[in-house]
Parts: C-alpha cells; structure tokens; sequence
C-alpha cells in the first residue's frame, strides 16, 4: 500500500508545491509520508524549504476539513460505516472523542501532535459543530511547527528520508510541549502587559 501511495505522491511532484498541497488534502495519505519526502526534495534541491513549508501547512489544514465536514454533516454512524474506506477505524474515533470531551475545542490544536488522535480528532470537532473558522486557524497554526519539523529531518535525513517517521515521532511531544509552554507565556505576558498598563 505504502509503494502505491508514494507512486500517487510522486505523480503529484510534477505540479510542485500545488501537488504537494493536493497530496495532503486526502487523509489516507499520510503526512509522516508525505513531509519526509518533500524534505528529501528541498535536500536534492527541487524544492524551497520556506515554500514547501507553507505548501505543507495549508495541505496539512484542508485535508483535516475534509474529516470536519464528514463529523458535521455524517456523524458517528456514518464514519463507523464508511470510515475504514479512508482507513479511520473505529476505535480511533472513539479515542478522539474522549480527548475531545477531556480537552475541549483546544484538542484542534494539541491533537496535533498526539501520534492515534492527529488525523480523526477534526471527527468529534465536526460533530460538536466547532466553528470552521477556529478549527481552521487552530489547525494551521499546529500543522505549521509540525510540517517544518518533518520536511527538516526529510533534508537532514536525505536518501534515508524513510527513516524519519519513526524518529520524529521520539521527538513530537516534546516538541508540543515547548510550543504549549511558549503560548501559555506569551498569554501570560501579554495579560501581565494590560494588568501594568492599567
């Protein structure tokens, strides 16, 4: 299966950073995939890293809406049907849906980075009729770090892009909870800002 995606992603290659889009607005087709390899590109020099990231980022946010619209609009019993023809089964939803209720509307952003909850959280976001405009900056905002990430360790891995996946994924927690901490800094400085200009 892994072969046929990376011919379809390969395909995609020829309308450059377009395709690159195009790839990550289908979720079946991994994003640990994907980036890797856009990074391999950047490294043989076919790509711009800055481009490729945004290229990334916005695919990395279209193709979460899709899943979006099938919670708001299917719901449950139509995901559980039809959800394993885009390979989301059905105890993924059921772990999305607890994180949800645990997280609340923040889980756009955080789900992000949770390896199991990443691609089926935008599921429970749809069914809980989450305003498309914050689960939309919500998404970019988290998919921003996490595709820079990905496509650097594709350069910096080069040949052996491949390997990328199972190492970002050592790495990916930490890494939100260094983004977690900077926004809740910088909340707390902008609010400490108003409370002194008063």
């Amino acid at each position: 299966m892994e072969e046929l995606i990376l011919s379809f992603i390969e395909f995609l290659k020829q309308f450059s950073y377009f395709g690159l889009i195009i790839a990550l607005t289908f979720e079946f087709v991994p994003a640990e995939l994907v980036l890797p390899l856009a990074g391999f590109w950047v490294y043989e020099g076919d790509m711009n890293y800055w481009f490729a990231v945004f290229a990334g980022t916005l695919g990395g946010t279209l193709g979460p809406l899709t899943l979006y619209a099938l919670g708001r609009y299917g719901g449950r019993p139509f995901l559980i049907k039809y959800g394993k023809y885009v390979f989301i089964k059905e105890k993924e939803i059921d772990a999305a849906d607890r994180f949800f209720e645990k997280y609340g509307a923040g889980v756009a952003f955080f789900g992000r980075f949770l390896p199991g909850v990443r691609t089926t959280i935008s599921v429970p976001c749809g069914m809980a009729k989450m305003n498309v405009w914050v689960f939309s900056v919500y998404t970019f905002i988290a998919m921003f770090p996490i595709t820079a990430f990905y496509i650097y360790l594709g350069k910096q891995f080069g040949p052996q892009w491949k390997d990328v996946g199972a190492k970002a994924e050592e790495y990916m927690l930490p890494v939100a909870g260094i983004i977690v901490t900077a926004i809740l800094l910088f909340i707390v400085f902008k609010k400490a800002r108003k409370w002194t200009s008063v």
